[in-house]
């Protein structure tokens, strides 16, 4: 157990509850979420003599990673763990009341006694590169949204206008975001070396590979491929208790992004991917449904991008997988 006083962040929108034990006390604030509220946070920690802090969040997204830059630049130990972690821990308490008070104490007790392992903020070229590649996600689903709207067979004639200039806008906003992701990669001779060789792979174009530079950077210092699939969720997770046995699906417990990424490549491959279109006919000669083929296949995909990038070698595809 920590000795170190330990932080608790219950971080929201718009608010942070903090809980700090130190030398035995219990200390509860609320603080903004913005750059005002970060300065209370340090400012809060000196006041209560705290020179260094163990600080943990779930993880929350933009809305946890800019407090704990904050933190970790102040030197502060930082750790951003998985929420569904926390909420384990927390059946094990038997909480019974949620509020941001009680999730922050809870995180708080968590972090004591399980000391998670510390994270550290991306460097700001991949910040940028995810951010990038996010924010084009999320303007190509706005489209495809607007798309769909236009396509709508009730809309009247001022309606249809409207969904024709956001589309047209959108068009632009994903035309330029593109073209900025594009150049920043171009200007990094690691990450387009790391693009070139992810092209290499049949089923893998420009945005699946942008996306996997911007969510996994370090994707060749995984420990081995069954770690790389575990951290994208695609590792498979049996249920079983005494004589039942329930089927086997993935775990989903990794990053979704990717996983989305993946699933039009994975299609893509199975049919121009020779390495991947065996590997893909075996599964289904064997009796395996199409969607746990396609499962099979993301897997494959993010495995073979992991090795890719290791070994700094392109792919090669052949006729047996």
């Amino acid at each position: 157990m920590l000795d170190l006083a330990v932080l608790g962040l219950d971080v929201g929108k718009f608010k942070i509850a903090a809980a700090l034990l130190h030398n035995g006390k219990k200390r509860d604030k609320v603080f903004s979420n913005d750059v005002d509220g970060y300065a209370e946070v340090l400012s809060w920690l000196k006041q209560h003599r705290v020179s260094k802090v163990h600080a943990c969040l779930e993880s929350t997204g933009g809305y946890s990673e800019a407090l704990a830059t904050v933190l970790f630049d102040d030197g502060h130990i930082v750790s951003i763990v998985n929420p569904t972690r926390v909420k384990a821990f927390g059946k094990t308490e038997m909480v019974r009341t949620k509020t941001d008070k009680v999730d922050a104490g809870l995180i708080a007790r968590f972090c004591q006694l399980h000391e998670p392992s510390p994270w550290s903020p991306l460097p700001l070229k991949v910040r940028q590169i995810q951010a990038l590649s996010r924010r084009l996600d999320s303007l190509i689903d706005m489209r495809a949204q607007e798309q769909n709207r236009l396509e709508a067979p009730d809309n009247v004639a001022p309606v249809k206008i409207s969904l024709r200039e956001s589309i047209a806008w959108l068009d632009e906003q994903i035309k330029e975001i593109e073209r900025q992701l594009q150049q920043l990669i171009k200007d990094d001779p690691d990450f387009r070396n790391k693009r070139d060789l992810l092209l290499s792979i049949d089923g893998i174009g420009k945005r699946t590979a942008d996306r996997i530079l911007g969510e996994m950077p370090n994707i060749a210092e995984f420990r081995n491929a069954k770690a790389v699939a575990a951290y994208v969720g695609l590792s498979p997770r049996e249920w079983q208790s005494g004589t039942l046995r329930g089927r086997t699906r993935i775990s989903k417990m990794g990053n979704s992004r990717i996983r989305k990424a993946l699933y039009w490549p994975a299609i893509s491959a199975m049919k121009y991917n020779a390495t991947i279109r065996c590997f893909a006919e075996r599964l289904l000669a064997a009796g395996k449904s199409s969607m746990l083929v396609i499962v099979a296949v993301m897997r494959k995909l993010i495995c073979l991008a992991y090795a890719v990038v290791r070994s700094g070698r392109p792919f090669i595809s052949v006729q047996t997988a």
